[in-house]
C-alpha cells in the first residue's frame, strides 16, 4: 500500500492548491465530489479489476481478452502508449514538485533559486539509483516516507481544522460568500460537477495499486489460476488507501480553503502548489513546518517509485510476447535506465514545470481509469451480469466524461499521449519485423498419437512432405506424392509423413506449437498448431532431430509476388514459406551438419 501510497498520497501536497485555484469557495464541495467518484465508481471498478486481473495485468488484459488478433494487439499497444504517458509524467511532475518544495522553502530559496531543472534531474538521478539497487529497498524506503508523510499532514490538517473551530466567523464568510454566489443548492452542486475534471489528478494510484498486486502476499493454497488470497488481499489494498485519501483530501481542503486567503493560491502565491505546506509554515513554526517540507519534498521525489514499478511490470509482460522489443528488454535494470532516460527528457522538454506538465499528467490517469472502467463494464455484459454492466456503465460515462473534458480545456495532454504512442508504436512495429527470423517458438508438445505415428517411421533421415491442411482425402495425399517424387526425384521405397501447419493467432510472436498424428489410408499425417507457418516447421524439424541425419522437409515455391508474401508473412504467419523456413533453421542452428534439410521444387 505505500509503494501504492507514494503517488495516491503524495498529490495531497499540491491537490488542495489545485482545487482552491480551480474553484475557490467551492473548492470542499468539488473535492467532495471526487471523494464520492472514488469511493463510489473508482473503488468498486478497481476491485473488480484486481478480481479479473490479478497478476498485475492492470485493466489492459481484461481489455486484450475482449478482443483478438491485431486489433486487440493495437488497442493493447495504444493503451501501453497512455499508461506510459501517465506513469513517465508521474515521474517527472511528482520531482519537479520535489524540486519546487525544495527551492520555495526559506532555508534554501536563495541558494537554490533559478535551479528548478538541474534540483529535479537530481532527485530522478537518485530515484533511479534506488531501483538500480533493488526493488526491496525501494519498497522499505516507501513504507518510511507514507508514515511519515501522513502523520505529519494529519498533524498540519488538525491544527487547521482547531484554527476554523475557534474562528466561527471564517466559515460564517465562507458561508456568506458560497450564498452569494450559488443562489441554490442545485447550483452549488451543478458548479461543484463543472469543476469536478480540473480536481481529477486525485484520482492517481488506483492503476498502480493493481499492477503492483504480484508484490501481495496470497494465501498458501493460492494458486496461479487463481490466487484468491493475493485478490482478497489486494482488494483490502486498494480500500484502505481509498478511505485514507478521501479523508485527507476533504479535511485538508477544507482546512486549506477556510484559512488560506484565495489570492495565495494563484500562481506565484506562497500557496500555489503547496497549501499544506504554507499552513505548516503559518500555524506549526518553522522547525516543524521545515520537518513537514522534507517529507513533502521526500514523498513527491518518491512518488515516481510507483509508477516506475507499475512501467517495470507492464512492459515487460507485454512487449516483449508481441514481438515488439527484444527479450532484453524482460530485464530489470535495462528498463530502468531507459524510463530513467525518458524521464530526464521530458524534464528538459518542460523545463521541469510542474503547471506544464498537469495536462499530460491528467490524460494519462484519465485514459487508464477510462479503459478500465470500460473494460469492467464490458466484462460484466459479456457475462450478462446486467446490474453490475449498467452500474459499471455509468461509471465509464463519469470518466469518459471527464476525459472529455480534460482534453477539451487543455489538448497538449492528448497530443503528448499521441506521442507515446506513436513511439511505442514505431519501435514495437520495427522491433517485430527484425525478430521476425527468430524460432519464435518456446516449445513442442507431441501427444501421444504423434509419439506412435513417429515410432512407425524409424527410418533416418525422417523425411516430411508439406501439406495444405484441409485438403485431407486420400486422393489429395496421393496426388501431393506423385507431385514430391517427381519433383525432387525422391524414390517410391522412401517412406516421408506428411506434415501440416494450422494457423493459431498470427499476432502472437511467441507460441506452444502442438503436434497430433492420424492417418489416411497409407498416408501418415503430422499436424501441427502455430502462430507462423514457417516457424512451426522449423520447430518441429529441430525437435525432431535425433542422432543421426537432421530431418528432411520437401516444398514448392510459391507463385505469388515476393511483397505481399512478406507482408503476408510479417501480419498473417504465412509467406513464402520455404525460403522462410530456412533462413528460421539457419539462424537458429549455426552447425550446418546439425541443420534440417529444406527441398525445395517448382
Amino acid at each position: 500500500m505505500c509503494l501504492t501510497g507514494v503517488d495516491y498520497f503524495s498529490t495531497l501536497g499540491y491537490q488542495p492548491g489545485i482545487a482552491a485555484l480551480a474553484a475557490g469557495a467551492l473548492a470542499p464541495f468539488a473535492t467532495l465530489v471526487l471523494v464520492l467518484v472514488t469511493l463510489f465508481g473508482a473503488l468498486p471498478m478497481y476491485r473488480r479489476v484486481a478480481e479479473e486481473s490479478p497478476h498485475g495485468d492492470g485493466s489492459i488484459s481484461m481489455l486484450e481478452r475482449l478482443l483478438s488478433y491485431w486489433p486487440s494487439k493495437f488497442l493493447v499497444l495504444s493503451l501501453i502508449g497512455f499508461v506510459a504517458t501517465g506513469f513517465i509524467i508521474t515521474i517527472t511532475l511528482s520531482a519537479a514538485d520535489a524540486a519546487a518544495h525544495l527551492t520555495e522553502n526559506p532555508l534554501l530559496r536563495e541558494a537554490l533559486s533559478g535551479h528548478q531543472v538541474g534540483v529535479t534531474l537530481v532527485l530522478l538521478c537518485l530515484l533511479g539509483a534506488v531501483f538500480l539497487k533493488g526493488f526491496k529497498e525501494a519498497i522499505g524506503i516507501a513504507v518510511v516516507l507514507v508514515l511519515a508523510y501522513l502523520g505529519l499532514s494529519l498533524v498540519v490538517i488538525v491544527k487547521g481544522l482547531e484554527l476554523v473551530a475557534a474562528q466561527p466567523q471564517v466559515i460564517h464568510d465562507w458561508t456568506a460568500l458560497l450564498g452569494r454566489t450559488y443562489l441554490t443548492p442545485l447550483a452549488l452542486i451543478g458548479g461543484a460537477l463543472l469543476v469536478f475534471p480540473r480536481l481529477a489528478l486525485g484520482l492517481s494510484g488506483f492503476e498502480t495499486g493493481v499492477v503492483v498486486m504480484p508484490l501481495i502476499r496470497g494465501d498458501a493454497n493460492d494458486t496461479e489460476t487463481r490466487p484468491t488470497g493475493r485478490i482478497r488481499n489486494g482488494k483490502k489494498l486498494l480500500t484502505t488507501a481509498a478511505l485514507l485519501m478521501s479523508v485527507f483530501l476533504l479535511t485538508s481542503s477544507l482546512a486549506t480553503t477556510l484559512l488560506i486567503p484565495p489570492e495565495e493560491f494563484q500562481p506565484g502565491g506562497a500557496a500555489n502548489g503547496r497549501a499544506l505546506a504554507y499552513l505548516a509554515h503559518e500555524n506549526l513554526g518553522e522547525l516543524m513546518a521545515t520537518a513537514y517540507d522534507i517529507s513533502t519534498i521526500s514523498i513527491l521525489w518518491f512518488a515516481g517509485a510507483s509508477a516506475m514499478a507499475g512501467l517495470l511490470n507492464i512492459v515487460p509482460r507485454y512487449l516483449p510476447r508481441y514481438g515488439m522489443a527484444p527479450e532484453w528488454s524482460r530485464a530489470y535494470r535495462p528498463l530502468v535506465l531507459i524510463f530513467l532516460l525518458m524521464s530526464v527528457l521530458v524534464t528538459v522538454a518542460f523545463q521541469a514545470n510542474v503547471d506544464r506538465q498537469a495536462a499530460a499528467y491528467a490524460t494519462g490517469v484519465l485514459a487508464m481509469m477510462t479503459s478500465a472502467a470500460v473494460a469492467v463494464a464490458l466484462t460484466a455484459r459479456r457475462r450478462k451480469q446486467r446490474p453490475l454492466a449498467v452500474a459499471f456503465g455509468l461509471i465509464s460515462a463519469v470518466f469518459i466524461y471527464t476525459s472529455a473534458v480534460t482534453i477539451n480545456s487543455d489538448p497538449q495532454g492528448l497530443f503528448i499521449a499521441l506521442l507515446f504512442i506513436a513511439i511505442v508504436l514505431a519501435l514495437g512495429i520495427s522491433s517485430r519485423i527484425s525478430r521476425s527470423f527468430e524460432l519464435r517458438v518456446s516449445s513442442v508438445q507431441l501427444d501421444e498419437s504423434a509419439k506412435a505415428l513417429l515410432c512407425e517411421f524409424p527410418i533416418r533421415p525422417l523425411r516430411l512432405v508439406s501439406h495444405h491442411p484441409g485438403r485431407s482425402s486420400f486422393e489429395e495425399y496421393h496426388k501431393q506424392e506423385l507431385r514430391v517424387r517427381q519433383m525432387v526425384h525422391l524414390p517410391d521405397e522412401q517412406p516421408f509423413l506428411f506434415l501440416e501447419v494450422e494457423l493459431d493467432d498470427a499476432s502472437e510472436f511467441t507460441d506452444v506449437v502442438e503436434v497430433s498424428g492420424f492417418k489416411v489410408g497409407p498416408y501418415g499425417v503430422l499436424k501441427a498448431r502455430g502462430s507462423s507457418v514457417p516457424n512451426t516447421i522449423a520447430a518441429v524439424m529441430l525437435h525432431l532431430r535425433g542422432k543421426g541425419a537432421p530431418p528432411q522437409v520437401y516444398m514448392r515455391w510459391s507463385e505469388e509476388s515476393p511483397l505481399p508474401l512478406a507482408l503476408d508473412f510479417l501480419i498473417g504467419g504465412r509467406g513464402d514459406v520455404p525460403p522462410l523456413t530456412r533462413e528460421i533453421l539457419r539462424r537458429a542452428e549455426p552447425a550446418r551438419d546439425r541443420r534440417p534439410i529444406v527441398h525445395v521444387g517448382g
